[in-house]
């Protein structure tokens, strides 16, 4: 799907106070970023930014970052920050960048968790490697991940799920839980926080696939 240029994107983002603007400097110094020593969680492809906005209003011990490739879809998420629920937040901070650079962005051992929540699928086997959940990607993530640290991962998409379970098993990963009907299995969906496009989906009827994945 072909986005929407929105021409005032880059410029509020450039101006806004959640939006850091070189992530790269931050590497290693994401604690003083936030001012405090509590966990960091990323959230990769976060979209209009439902999902870590709510984990952040209902986890202030926690701190989230985001990590958004376009400037368009980014804008969203940060209007949505601007409003009455969300902007006293001092536990988020979004990146507009490529997730091939998450090394350049973050140290080793320096995030516990890592969110991914409906990828794109990238369909064709030629593009495989461009999975958020390939082998290619895993490897990036054992780089910044703390020992045992975590990943999470839904989608509606039951191709991209089984090809992610084996990229995961090939990898070395444990795979600790996995579903394939989230919102019928009562421990996994505890509370689960929806997505716009896991409301969207699980609305007319598809089943939505969640695992979590220990890094060894």
């Amino acid at each position: 799907m072909r986005l929407r240029n929105i021409p005032r994107a880059e410029g509020t983002i450039r101006m806004h106070s959640t939006v850091i603007k070189r992530p790269e400097d931050q590497k290693g110094c994401w604690a003083q970023v936030f001012g405090n020593k509590h966990p960091i969680r990323i959230e990769i492809g976060m979209g209009k930014g439902r999902f870590i906005l709510n984990m952040a209003k209902e986890h202030p011990e926690i701190n989230y970052v985001g990590i958004e490739r376009y400037s368009s879809v980014l804008l969203r998420a940060v209007e949505k920050y601007d409003t009455d629920e969300f902007k006293d937040l001092k536990n988020v901070r979004f990146v507009c960048m490529d997730a091939r650079r998450i090394e350049e962005v973050f140290a080793k051992g320096e995030t516990d968790r890592i969110y991914l929540n409906f990828s794109d699928p990238w369909p064709k086997a030629r593009h495989a490697r461009r999975r958020l959940t390939s082998t290619e990607f895993l490897e990036r993530y054992s780089k910044i991940l703390a020992p045992y640290g975590m990943l999470e991962f839904k989608t509606d998409n039951t191709e991209l799920f089984n090809f992610s379970l084996e990229q995961l098993k090939e990898a070395g990963w444990t795979i600790r839980d996995f579903t394939y009907d989230l919102h019928h299995n009562e421990e996994m969906n505890r509370g689960n926080i929806m997505t716009e496009y896991e409301e969207k989906f699980s609305g007319v009827g598809n089943p939505i696939n969640k695992l979590i994945a220990i890094r060894k």
